[in-house]
């Protein structure tokens, strides 16, 4: 996977969590630098989901094409 790849797959990710947790702002996105990681870890503190739930939810969700 290249890095133009990896961005996208964040990218994403980014909107399925902001979907999901409405209140999750763009300063936390910023925080978690492109890592999928950090952003679960940045969801965890602020809303005390498990990673495992956190990717549950994510994965849930359809986005609009």
């Amino acid at each position: 996977m290249n890095k133009d790849q990896i961005q996208g797959n964040f990218e994403q990710i980014k909107g399925r969590a902001k979907s999901v947790w409405g209140e999750l702002t763009d300063d936390d996105v910023r925080r978690a630098e492109g890592s999928t990681d950090r952003l679960y870890g940045i969801i965890q503190e602020r809303f005390g989901d498990t990673k495992e739930s956190i990717k549950e939810k994510i994965d849930s969700v359809q986005l609009p094409s």
